[in-house]
């Protein structure tokens, strides 16, 4: 029988974080978003699709990788859920040897976490690339840069940013996507459904002209076909760019950073476009090695 997805349609990857960062409800939107779940189910009433154990129901806890499938822009995305809590680190070690790419999901306040680290360096063990999602920018103490900070310092990463948030803790409305230089705020009273383009906000204009430069520079020093356009002063169009994300996000050469907060359901499907548009496909990566023991 046939594929209904072709493998350069398909993206396996994993969610991993320390606990509580909101990894098992981003997962959760996920599912809502994507049609596969048609009502939300919030961990802290012991309804979340992917905590199926009564363990894990009881205690808010993810204790076992879980796995599911939904379908996002004509791509099947087949996603592990792995426990964030660092008895069941073993549980992130398998899922990890199996995924073609991973999302990291970082809390605003807290950011990298013990955990967090843990788990980065056993994809980095792996040769696993990573997109990092800056959750829960709705909490009192949020801080978008500070959380990218920490990537960098304490994980050793090359973290780039690819949104910037429009506003934090209450007044967190939405984002600025870098590459495609748009703005956009989420709905509230569809609780997240849909949500609109805006204007870029005046008073993030600097800010944002200085992340899109940053931007620009990190790709093209990967890319030396993309440093001759920028250096000479030509335009970079749109398919370029995310070409370049793309081939830089696989080489482990930087790792997207997005924010959003999965709980108040805003950011959930800019991660899943970034998904699609910069985690590899089963073709893009190389053949395991196997060994004789």
């Amino acid at each position: 029988m046939p594929r209904k997805v072709s493998l350069k349609n398909t993206r396996n990857i994993g969610i991993m974080a320390h606990i509580d960062a909101g990894k098992t409800t981003t997962t959760e939107r996920i599912l809502y978003y994507t049609g596969v779940s048609h009502k939300i189910g919030e961990v802290h009433d012991g309804a979340a699709t992917m905590d199926w154990m009564e363990q894990e129901q009881e205690r808010g806890i993810t204790i076992t990788s879980a796995a599911t499938t939904c379908f996002w822009r004509d791509h099947r995305v087949n996603i592990i859920d792995t426990p964030g809590h660092v008895d069941f680190t073993i549980e992130v070690e398998r899922s990890l040897k199996v995924l073609d790419g991973s999302v990291a999901v970082f809390c605003s306040v807290g950011g990298v976490e013990p955990q967090s680290e843990t788990v980065w360096r056993q994809a980095d063990k792996y040769g696993v690339p990573r997109i990092a999602f800056i959750n829960k920018m709705d909490r009192i103490g949020a801080d978008f840069g500070n959380g990218v900070a920490m990537i960098r310092d304490r994980l050793g990463a090359n973290p780039l940013p690819i949104q910037l948030p429009i506003g934090k803790e209450d007044y967190f409305r939405g984002l600025v996507d870098l590459v495609t230089l748009k703005a956009y705020v989420w709905d509230d009273a569809t609780m997240g459904a849909s949500f609109e383009e805006i204007e870029i906000p005046a008073e993030m204009q600097d800010d944002v002209d200085a992340a899109r430069e940053a931007l620009l520079e990190e790709i093209s020093s990967h890319d030396d076909e993309m440093m001759e356009k920028y250096l000479g002063g030509e335009e970079l169009t749109l398919e370029e760019i995310k070409g370049a994300i793309r081939r830089g996000t696989q080489k482990i050469d930087f790792c997207p950073v997005l924010c959003g907060s999965a709980f108040k359901n805003k950011g959930v499907q800019t991660l899943l476009d970034a998904v699609i548009d910069y985690m590899p496909s089963p073709l893009d990566v190389p053949p395991i090695q196997g060994v004789n023991p």
